[in-house]
């Protein structure tokens, strides 16, 4: 078959089958042209799960009348004009493709007033073909008509899903917007009924549209986050770990408030909720992350949802880093209503006895094997950081602390407590195997990475490109505990491992921290495992169920808690206290009735 140009019709709908998906591709291509219009309210009126009909109406600056024509066809755009405008897009759209894209398997209609005419004007597609210009009575703004989606294309109309299932894709899609732009109202009618408005308050620093938008639960546990370094911004909510999913349908990034996917990103969130979320959920977060557009290139996915970071390793160490210090800040007693991120100052090692910064109370870990094997780790008896001496029981004044003051114990098993709102109950195990693991995660990290020689050095077969990345990372696998040689062009000659982890599958631990570096240029892998075993020794060291304890080791564990941090969850991700408000415990009695 000989070489020849494609028609114009047959490549605009060779460009649809990657811009337009299903419906609610097309809603987030309308509503977001409208949105770059600087439409302050937009009307969205569907029917049959927008099969058969989208309509966007939107209050915008309009189109002129001339134009009408140039918006529908293929690389005109009002948004970019040179490469550097594409170098630093600062628009959701931005290669005028959507509207030829979408007119192509549709019958279109596009009408529209410009700020500036008194009139208005509209342009109808067919399958593609282009009609003439005609004036129509409209106000200020643009109305964009979908009908029969996918008429003219029935290989594609066929992999469209039920009513339902549809609508679901364009309320999830709307759901996202309305988290990034609460200046903007939303109104959703589905088959002649209204369904969903999202007022445009512009309330984004309150938890207003997070209730709108996600519910009440987790508006309950959103933790406010806003941290600014190194040319970049991250803000937004993360939720407690006590309020997990079981998969990741609450999980938005926006990247200049862009709705985009980032595996980078995500990493560095699933990394910063790996200490306290329980295995196999998943967390909660609303995210927006401000860079330079000039250094993410947003034009790399047909549809716009994915970027890529010219300086990928900085945007994920500075999210973790973000994310994991204010996780860090969830003490048991403290309030979701958590004031912006700030810099936490550390708590640091000064002496094998002596903590700076840290609370000198609590429970001392009675297990011995922990003691012999931290003493084995780094020298002495290890009884100075595992038994700290006990406090006396609080004085009592007007203002108790978080966890209240402990009043009995219930089955040996739960700390019961008063505090000023009503009752605490703690699991006393779960609590002491925290504060335990963050002890010896302390002291971990202030004694320093020690390494264990290999007798013989350890010839390591992988592939060249892991070869290439562990030469060119040598300098940080040596941070980390991995002395090793590059012995040729798909082996390594490893000479010395971390310590603490020489007894596992090293090779196995090596290949992960190089696919790592790879991938994020960055790796907790050595910290994921070493803290895995420190937990096990904590886990050993706390104490049992079934324990009598006094008043004052009662009170001792709660004041440990509310300053330990991540003290809210136990090592394995389960919730260490709860709260039973005073009024909720009046209802029991229905006092008050």
């Amino acid at each position: 078959m000989p070489i020849r140009q494609l028609p114009d019709t047959l490549i605009n709908q060779i460009a649809a089958g990657e811009v337009v998906e299903r419906p609610a591709s097309v809603v987030k291509e309308l509503v977001e042209n409208a949105l770059d219009a600087g439409a302050r309210r937009v009307e969205i009126d569907l029917e049959e799960g927008g099969i058969r009909l989208i309509r966007v109406r939107d209050d915008g600056g309009g189109i002129p009348p001339e134009e009408l024509p140039l918006a529908v066809s293929r690389h005109a755009t009002s948004k970019i004009a040179s490469l550097d405008d594409l170098e630093a897009v600062a628009t959701l759209g931005f290669r005028g493709e959507a509207l030829p894209s979408i007119a192509s398997v549709s019958r279109f209609e596009l009408a529209s007033r410009h700020t500036g005419n008194a009139h208005g004007a509209s342009l109808q597609v067919e399958g593609g073909r282009i009609g003439e210009v005609a004036p129509k009575a409209h106000p200020p703004g643009t109305t964009v008509e979908v009908r029969d989606l996918f008429y003219n294309v029935p290989a594609r109309r066929k992999f469209l899903r039920a009513e339902r299932t549809e609508l679901g894709h364009i309320e999830e899609w709307l759901r996202s917007l309305a988290l990034a732009r609460p200046d903007v109202e939303l109104r959703v009618s589905h088959n002649g009924r209204p369904a969903r408005r999202y007022r445009g308050d512009g309330m984004l620093a309150s938890t207003d549209r997070l209730f709108e938008t996600l519910g009440e639960e987790f508006a309950k546990h959103a933790l406010r986050v806003d941290h600014a370094g190194a040319g970049l911004r991250l803000h937004g909510w993360i939720a407690q770990p006590v309020y997990n999913r079981a998969s990741a349908d609450q999980q938005y990034l926006y990247v200049n408030g862009r709705s985009v996917r980032d595996r980078n990103v995500a990493h560095a969130v699933k990394q910063a909720y790996g200490d306290v979320l329980f295995h196999g959920r998943q967390p909660a977060y609303v995210l927006f992350l401000e860079v330079d557009p000039r250094t993410v290139d947003v034009n790399v996915h047909p549809a716009k949802h994915e970027v890529r970071f010219r300086e990928s390793r900085l945007v994920h160490d500075f999210t973790y880093r973000t994310l994991q210090q204010a996780l860090a800040e969830t003490r048991a007693g403290a309030s979701a209503d958590v004031a912006p991120v700030t810099e936490v100052a550390a708590r640091t090692w000064v002496g094998p006895s002596s903590w700076q910064g840290s609370a000198q109370s609590g429970l001392a870990l009675r297990v011995e094997d922990t003691r012999v094997a931290y003493a084995a780790l780094y020298g002495g008896s290890g009884t100075e950081v595992l038994a700290p001496p006990m406090p006396m029981a609080e004085a009592r004044d007007d203002a108790p602390p978080p966890l209240g003051y402990a009043i009995a114990q219930l089955h040996g098993i739960y700390i019961l407590a008063e505090n000023a709102e009503g009752l605490i109950v703690v699991d006393m195990h779960a609590a002491h195997e925290r504060i335990g693991y963050e002890k010896l995660k302390c002291a971990h990290d202030g004694a320093g990475l020690r390494t264990q020689p290999l007798l013989v050095p350890m010839s390591v077969a992988v592939s060249e490109r892991e070869a290439d990345v562990a030469e060119r990372e040598s300098a940080t696998l040596a941070e980390l505990g991995f002395e090793l040689t590059r012995a040729g062009p798909g082996s390594l000659r490893l000479r010395s491992v971390p310590a603490l982890l020489a007894d596992g599958d090293v090779e196995a631990l090596l290949r992960d921290v190089l696919a790592d570096l790879r991938e994020h240029g960055d790796t907790r892998r050595i910290a994921a495992a070493r803290d895995e075993l420190l937990a096990t020794m904590a886990c050993h060291g706390a104490v049992r169920a079934n324990r009598r304890l006094g008043l004052p080791e009662m009170n001792a564990l709660l004041r440990e808690m509310e300053a330990t941090e991540r003290s809210g969850q136990c090592n394995h991700g389960r919730p260490t206290w709860t709260r039973v408000p005073l009024a909720d415990i009046d209802k029991w009695f229905l006092r008050g009735r």
